[in-house]
């Protein structure tokens, strides 16, 4: 291979994961870093570390690649990855660029291009409406999207003709404010579809192969959360229709002069079995794993290889798939509590031991693989100036079946402790009968989560009751094989050990102490603090006060106390002290990662006290005002 230091124009594990695979090739490796990610996992694990005044800053990017004398720059996902006129800087400086060309990044990279791109390639595409229509003569629903960008951002379904000219003004806005063009496309929208996308690799020699399809389908508001490889076909024609789909996604790249990986998406219509094209994703896509887990092979290696014109053609038929994987997306978010954003340290973090598919010491081998890509440490900083995911848990066995249980076990061993994540909803969510029923009537489709009840009926909230007696059986277990100190004024911590410490693993017999689990056992992981105990129990994470003797006759507080959901700025406060308010008026408002909150009163009252101003930052669980219930 000719290349021989690779930077990574990007952060966290996706740049761990592109270094993993530079070391195992003998590459050098560097890193850019922005003043908030000093010490970060990524800076510490490359060779040089270059300091940038952020991801974004092109020029900044290209002067520490010359800086450090790297001769590729790969750039991972997000930021730069699909910015044409950063690839064409890189490629003026003499650097390769390890991805399509500017000329392909720029046709594939708009939606109104890439979609005639695909019609002249013979891929089918949605049908889709001229902007200028009469909106009376439309068939609602139907989605409005910018060509623009991707993430979700600037689009809107609509389902009728007077909806239309006001969301039409929306997502313009949002076009605009998201990607600086306002150009939307108007096309059907498939009520219940599934997203299934599929992941193709370009080489110098002109060759063009697919590794399979991923379906992705477990998404809200247009964010993925759960991916797989291959997407489930339950007949031998869904069968069929996927190998289709791989051969249309093929053909489009290789019409496009496609080189190095990428992704063509297709939106599946589950009641008539078509597919239709989306969009291409022209870098390597967050969901790469289980592509690589499925067809044993590493992608990031083959982007190395084209990019390094290294390497015999491509040939499909080395290309064999294997077994079934699934992947997990972990974010600090509340995904019981509207998935807000959440911030802070991460006081304990342990991700699932790795396995390869042996099966445990001495056991028998079960070809099961756990695989984590993270950037997450205990004591690292979580804050809401990048994107929330922490990191993925990946998991492959020989039968799609054993590769949901397997991912169960892995979320189960996940843990984070210090700031909320969404381990716990993910845990409920594979185990769930619409995520096992994907591709089957009733199953998981790409909306399913935002019309689902998440907490309620669809997919229960943790019974927080169950939770506290595994807690509790296991501190009566640890109290019972420790000495206690002399002044152990309560059940939960003794002072001869004020520091906290994290316990191990325990196989609880709950729901009650002493009783047998319906279910079969509960795994929780359990650390004492200075003010209670924070918890995992079944993916879950939990915060237990501590019971407090001298105050627990007192009067129960907080009742009409306003607290921060999450971390962030406040952006308006709409009373004073001594103001009547009503229940469910609005008393402060709040924003973080673009995301506004209005905190409301609980009941009609009086505000009482205010500790908060415009433009003040507050923390996770902050107090920001209170009211005093009105007396009859």
């Amino acid at each position: 291979m000719s290349l021989s230091t690779v930077l990574v124009a990007n952060r966290g594990e996706i740049a761990l994961r592109v270094f993993r695979t530079c070391r195992d090739l003998g590459l050098r490796t560097v890193a850019v870093v922005s003043p908030a990610d000093a010490g970060a996992p990524h800076a510490r694990a490359a060779d040089v570390v270059v300091p940038v005044p952020g991801y974004l800053d092109g020029d900044a990017i290209v002067a520490a690649a010359r800086a450090a004398g790297a001769d590729a720059i790969h750039p991972g996902y997000g930021f730069l990855s699909e910015n044409a006129g950063f690839a064409r800087a890189v490629e003026a400086a003499g650097i390769t660029w390890i991805g399509p060309s500017p000329e392909v990044i720029d046709l594939m990279g708009r939606k109104d291009r890439a979609r005639r791109a695909a019609e002249e390639a013979g891929v089918p595409v949605v049908p889709s409406y001229a902007l200028d229509a009469d909106p009376a003569t439309l068939d609602y629903p139907v989605l409005v999207k910018a060509a623009a960008g991707g993430g979700g951002k600037g689009m809107r379904v609509v389902r009728s003709a007077g909806e239309l000219p006001d969301a039409l003004g929306a997502a313009r806005r949002e076009a605009v404010a998201a990607f600086g063009d306002d150009t939307l496309i108007v096309e059907k929208y498939v009520e219940r579809g599934r997203h299934v996308e599929v992941q193709v690799l370009g080489d110098h020699h002109g060759c063009v192969v697919h590794l399979g399809d991923r379906d992705c389908s477990a998404q809200r508001r247009h964010q993925k959360v759960l991916e797989e490889a291959p997407a489930p076909a339950r007949s031998a024609a869904e069968a069929e229709r996927a190998a289709q789909r791989c051969d249309d996604a093929v053909r489009l790249a290789a019409a496009v002069g496609y080189t190095g990986a990428g992704t063509v998406e297709f939106l599946l219509d589950v009641d008539s079995g078509q597919h239709y094209f989306l969009e291409m994703n022209t870098r390597l896509q967050v969901e790469h794993p289980v592509s690589e887990l499925v067809m044993g092979t590493d992608l990031v290696r083959l982007q190395l290889q084209v990019a390094g014109r290294a390497g015999e053609p491509l040939r499909q038929e080395d290309l064999v798939p294997r077994g079934h994987a699934i992947e997990a997306r972990v974010y600090a978010e509340d995904a019981w509590g509207g998935f807000l954003p959440q911030a802070g340290t991460a006081s304990y973090v342990a991700w699932p031991a790795p396995r390869d598919g042996a099966g445990p010491a001495g056991g028998p081998a079960d070809g099961v693989v756990v695989r984590t890509d993270h950037a997450l440490e205990s004591g690292q900083v979580v804050s809401t100036s990048y994107d929330p995911m922490l990191g993925k848990v990946i998991v492959h066995a020989p039968t799609r079946e054993a590769a949901r249980a397997a991912l169960v076990r892995a979320l189960d061993a996940t843990v984070v402790l210090g700031v909320t994540t969404n381990t716990g909803f993910l845990r409920a969510l594979v185990a769930s009968d619409a995520f096992r029923d994907v591709g089957l009537p009733g199953g998981l489709d790409t909306s399913w989560l935002d019309r689902a009840d998440i907490g309620g009926a669809d997919l229960p909230a943790p019974d927080e009751a169950a939770a506290r007696a595994v807690v509790l059986a296991r501190l009566a277990e640890e109290d019972r094989t420790r000495t206690r100190g002399p002044f152990a004024l309560d059940g939960w911590r003794s002072a001869a050990e004020p520091a906290p410490y994290v316990v191990p693993w325990l196989e609880a017999s709950g729901p009650e102490p002493g009783a047998a689990a319906a279910g079969g056992t509960r795994v929780a992981a359990v650390r004492r603090t200075g003010h209670g105990v924070e918890a995992v129990v079944d993916g879950q994470q939990w915060r237990f006060a501590e019971p407090d003797p001298f105050t627990a006759s007192a009067a129960a507080a907080g009742d009409g106390a306003l607290v921060a959901p999450m971390p962030g700025t406040v952006t308006g406060v709409v009373v004073e002290v001594g103001d009547a308010v009503t229940e469910g008026s609005v008393v402060v408002t709040m924003e973080a990662m673009k995301m506004e909150l209005a905190l409301r009163a609980p009941f009609d009252g009086t505000v009482t006290a205010l500790a908060v101003a415009v433009g003040d930052p507050v923390a996770l669980g902050a107090l920001l005002a209170e009211v005093e219930a009105r007396s009859e």
